[in-house]
């Protein structure tokens, strides 16, 4: 039966690998994906209660007909719509971020390289394997981190507009 430590040791291994660059895009990509999954539970959980609250607030009025009432409305609307939109753009920034990681990492494995080649006075592919592995392992966790958030990202982002437009729906004046 394998330990726990089996595992640990095999990601250790491949950050090592992968550079001092990893070790960051691993961070943006845990932190961008506790923000989406935040999001995730917090449209599954809180907001069906919240757009609850706000059509019985809006149900509870008297007036629903006055321009008082239509900005009152457009105002439930908005804080609903900015409850839905928080941390969207904090994770779109992270899945920019993502491959920019990953080319800085690019740079400075393919940097190693150049100085072991300067260093060895050649071309020895053993000795530049190091720096290859750290040019290309932060590359892909970066186009990795970046694919994957931008699948999230826009199918919070879709959720967001149409639960907004479903609450517009539910709060219409009665004209």
């Amino acid at each position: 039966m394998p330990s726990i430590s089996e595992p640990l040791d095999m990601i250790r291994e491949f950050l090592e690998t992968g550079g001092v660059v990893l070790n960051y895009i691993g961070v943006l990509i845990f932190a961008m994906w506790v923000l989406i999954l935040e999001r995730i539970f917090y449209l599954k959980f809180f907001y069906r209660q919240y757009r609850k609250e706000i059509v019985k607030q809006w149900k509870a009025r008297s007036d629903r007909n006055s321009w008082n009432a239509e900005q009152i409305r457009i105002a439930m609307i908005s804080r609903a719509k900015q409850s839905l939109n928080q941390s969207l753009p904090t994770i779109q920034a992270f899945v920019a971020l993502c491959p920019l990681l990953g080319l800085l990492g690019t740079v400075t494995g393919m940097i190693e390289v150049f100085d072991v080649m300067a260093i060895s006075g050649s071309g020895n592919a053993r000795s530049m394997a190091s720096g290859v592995s750290k040019a290309t392992i932060p590359t892909m966790a970066g186009m990795v981190g970046a694919l994957s958030g931008v699948f999230a990202s826009s199918w919070l982002k879709r959720t967001a507009s149409r639960e907004t437009e479903l609450l517009e729906d539910k709060l219409l004046l009665d004209h």
